[in-house]
């Protein structure tokens, strides 16, 4: 198949990547020389540019793509042409003012990504266990709903179709809130001590990762689904006030139901694929601060045949020993448990 890639940043290098390890030719162009060179170096293709495209994937930031679209001349009846981008209501807008490319058009956002962007972090597995979302209009033809659907499974995601209103609504809820509390989060300690700061673990870390995220990026992506947003920053006010309230009146019910009700919200979050929420059990391992110490689990893992969802590690500085937890099924936290006994490994209780 034939393809073309508009847009060399993560996720257009990243889909390139995959596309291409599958035999697919891979065409890319970017006005960023800089990380349009670098995507070459990653996928070259020393074959000449056809004059039509089977697939054309725009990657670029969402306030360019009708640009794109007007620039668009590779194509015809028989392409298909998506995007990438993270919102869909004013897209589908626009899209349809260019009838010709309307009929081939279905609009893709790959719910995957790194809090730090260009070709140089891109990857051919980005995609894996992610959901691809589409969202089109009656009047596009079959046969392209079929290719956007092909190329989600290629990269090894799990496909959703809804429509636009459905898609900007629930990315308001599981992406766009998420970065303004990691920011928030972030811009709450800018002001405290180096010497309090030294003193953070990995919650810390883990709420604040996204607050690495590129800003001009988001900057847009919020303005545009500000609709959907600000509803939710109302309700995150009332919730804190509420909070505020209860913490001035040493109310601890109040705090007691307020962490709680974050507790019931987090177990809603499903497992791969939208499969329902799963109980992990977690296996807590003290491990000596040494090169080679993770790989020497995981090589474990792999000789146990036993599956690891996720994992956290614990470790302060000058401490000889650090904690890394890994979160599996019950059946495969007890095999693992007493594997790793049987090889001297200091494996903890079970934690459920």
């Amino acid at each position: 198949m034939k393809i073309q890639i508009i847009g060399c940043g993560l996720i257009g290098t990243s889909i390139g990547l995959r596309l291409a390890s599958l035999g697919h030719q891979v065409w890319l162009s970017d006005i960023n020389s800089r990380n349009l060179a670098l995507a070459k170096d990653l996928i070259p293709n020393s074959v000449a540019e056809p004059e039509i495209f089977d697939l054309i994937v725009i990657a670029t930031p969402v306030k360019v793509i009708k640009e794109v679209l007007k620039s668009l001349k590779s194509f015809n009846e028989n392409s298909t042409v998506i995007d990438i981008g993270g919102l869909k209501s004013k897209l589908l807008v626009d899209v349809a003012t260019f009838p010709d490319i309307s009929k081939i058009f279905v609009s893709a956002h790959p719910m995957a990504g790194r809090e730090f962007v260009g070709p140089e972090n891109a990857r051919a597995d980005l995609f894996e266990d992610r959901a691809w979302l589409l969202t089109f209009t009656p009047e596009v033809a079959p046969h392209c709903v079929e290719m956007a659907k092909r190329i989600g499974l290629e990269l090894g995601a799990t496909t959703y179709i809804l429509t636009a209103e459905e898609h900007d609504s629930a990315i308001a809820a599981i992406s766009h809130m998420p970065q303004i509390i990691s920011s928030l989060m972030g811009a709450l300690i800018a002001g405290e001590s180096e010497s309090a700061l030294n003193l953070a673990g990995q919650g810390l870390r883990d709420v604040s990762r996204l607050a690495n995220s590129e800003g001009l990026m988001w900057s847009d992506l919020l303005i545009e689904n500000s609709e959907k947003i600000l509803p939710r920053i109302k309700l995150s006010i009332d919730l804190l006030q509420k909070l505020y309230a209860d913490l001035s009146t040493k109310d601890i019910e109040g705090v007691f139901e307020f962490l709680e009700a974050g507790k019931s919200g987090r177990k809603r979050i499903p497992g791969k694929h939208g499969a329902k929420p799963r109980d992990y059990s977690y296996l807590p391992i003290v491990i000596d601060d040494k090169p080679g110490q993770l790989a020497r689990i995981f090589e474990e893992c792999a000789l146990c045949e036993v599956n690891v969802e996720d994992l956290t590690i614990e470790h302060s500085p000058n401490q000889e020993r650090g904690l890394i937890t890994l979160a599996l099924s019950r059946s495969d936290a007890e095999k693992l448990k007493n594997h790793l006994h049987n090889k001297g490994w200091l494996a903890q209780e079970i934690q459920s």
